[in-house]
């Protein structure tokens, strides 16, 4: 790489970068705490979502989402509007993640006051998304039983600094050769002691051990 297409480069992540802290900046202000979803597609994250929705609409939480997407289309952030939350959709133009500048923009047309918890559902990739800072809490990637057990070896970069480790679709353990032992030793070389949750969206199984650490660290509205 020439070097003025490292000092590119660097202005690029260092704008995006202070977008993050001034997007941290209003998730604070406003008592939200927010979470980037990172998966590869497929893995199960707007059916993670929609199962915690499910589970704490009850409790009087406010889920806010955005919805990356490389395409305009809306399938995802319907289904969450269906479920009786705000869902703003926002088109990466090709993009392979997102980056803070696109929160930026989708915070603008959200009632931040009034939400609790805000999901970023970033671009389904195992590459892209790690790289780029959104400003938000708490980084969670959802790895599921069909991806295989070697995600961690392959895709490095996005396991290292996160917060959850989501593995999704458990119910499918006794049908797909999945060695969970090699999977967690590949995961804990990258982020030892990584708080991971195996869960099934389908079955339900899991869910309420998330839910229990999630509720901890929502922030109570003025």
């Amino acid at each position: 790489m020439s070097e003025n297409r490292i000092k590119i480069v660097e202005k690029v992540m260092n704008a995006n970068d202070r977008i993050a802290s001034q997007n941290r900046q209003r998730f604070d202000a406003s008592n939200t705490y927010s979470i980037n979803l990172m998966a590869s597609p497929g893995a199960g994250k707007t059916s993670f979502i929609l199962a915690t929705i499910h589970a704490l609409i009850d409790q009087g939480v406010q889920i806010g989402v955005i919805e990356g997407d490389t395409a305009p289309v809306t399938i995802d952030s319907d289904k969450i509007a269906a479920a009786g939350m705000p869902a703003i959709q926002v088109n990466t133009g090709g993009q392979c993640h997102l980056d803070a500048p696109m929160i930026e923009g989708a915070l603008d047309q959200l009632p931040l006051d009034e939400i609790d918890l805000l999901v970023v559902e970033n671009v389904g990739n195992l590459i892209c998304p790690a790289a780029f800072e959104l400003g938000t809490h708490s980084k969670i990637v959802i790895a599921s039983i069909p991806e295989g057990d070697d995600k961690p070896y392959k895709y490095p970069n996005i396991y290292r600094g996160l917060d959850v480790l989501i593995i999704n679709k458990i119910d499918l353990l006794p049908y797909i050769d999945f060695d969970m032992d090699y999977f967690r030793q590949g995961v804990e070389i990258l982020n030892p002691g990584l708080v991971t949750f195996p869960v099934s969206c389908k079955t339900g199984e899991g869910i309420q051990d998330w839910l229990t650490w999630l509720t901890k660290r929502l922030p109570v509205k003025k």
